[in-house]
């Protein structure tokens, strides 16, 4: 199954020298049963952009919660073996893994809205490197705005509209697609 794993390009220097994505459980994104029930007319590839989408949205909350991390989102698209991976449990929500950041808890942007939770997964083992397929990457140019969302993360969070518009501004940015091989390459 592809999934998509939120991450920060400090995390990805720690999964390239580890050369896997672990230790499990991780948090990841998938077209679930529930993503497509409310894309009922999506196809595939809406499908999963949206499940990218939700992941570049929980990579921002790792950027906020590293602000010592270049701003720019990161997500790792991998091959998942179906049954190393579930739906979470009530509120459980897995710590990502890779380096020593811990996922942000889920709130506003997370639990209930939007369909980060409809693609939310759990994978309950490491994911190695060869099974990473790819690697979406904000351009450079998205630095300000992507900076500025996860400072204005927590207001959002709180309700603020003014935050939440500047939340979306990152959002505005699509991330660029990187074979396995030119990952390193981001880390010089």
């Amino acid at each position: 199954m592809r999934v998509y794993l939120p991450s920060t390009l400090t995390l990805l220097a720690g999964v390239h020298a580890a050369r896997e994505i672990g230790p499990a459980p991780l948090t990841a994104y998938a077209v679930t049963p529930a993503l497509r029930e409310w894309y009922a007319d999506g196809d595939l590839e809406e499908l999963e952009y949206a499940a990218l989408s939700a992941a570049a949205r929980a990579s921002l909350r790792l950027l906020a919660a590293d602000p010592s991390a270049p701003r720019r989102r990161v997500v790792l698209a991998a091959e998942a073996p179906d049954d190393a991976v579930a739906r979470p449990r009530g509120d459980a929500s897995p710590a990502i893994r890779g380096g020593t950041t811990p996922h942000a808890s889920r709130s506003a942007f997370g639990a209930g809205s939007g369909n980060g939770d409809r693609a939310l997964v759990e994978l309950s083992a490491a994911v190695p490197w060869k099974k990473i397929a790819a690697g979406h990457v904000d351009d450079p140019d998205a630095v300000p705005d992507v900076a500025a969302a996860a400072a204005a993360l927590a207001a959002a969070d709180a309700g603020d509209d003014d935050a939440r518009f500047t939340v979306d501004g990152a959002e505005g940015h699509e991330l660029l697609w990187y074979a396995t091989q030119e990952l390193p390459h981001l880390l010089d």
